[in-house]
């Protein structure tokens, strides 16, 4: 049986912008959450205060967000970064608008 729903791949910095987090959740705003009160298992998230959105996409399964994080993770920071950019250049906290 396959479920089906929306999965969100995001990408989180800190407040430098100099760390870039990528996951994936079926719940974005729950998940920013979790990562802004360090109730997360990552310990780069703890360490680094990765807490600002910054870029996300939907997908309509689990699958293919999972291949998209996979695509993210595997490219260089420079990919990131334009990825960032294309959709948010000015590098705003995009929680405000879920």
């Amino acid at each position: 049986m396959r479920v089906t729903g929306r999965y969100f791949v995001y990408i989180l910095t800190n407040v430098s912008g100099s760390v870039l987090y990528t996951g994936i959740t079926n719940d974005l705003a729950r998940r920013l959450e979790e990562h802004r009160s360090g109730n997360v298992a990552s310990t780069l998230t703890s360490r680094y205060r990765t807490t600002k959105l910054v870029w996300y996409a939907v997908s309509e399964s689990a699958e293919a967000a999972i291949m998209e994080e996979k695509r993210i993770k595997g490219g260089s920071r420079m990919k990131k970064l334009e990825l960032v950019r294309g959709m948010n250049p000015s590098w705003r906290d995009l929680s405000s608008d879920l």
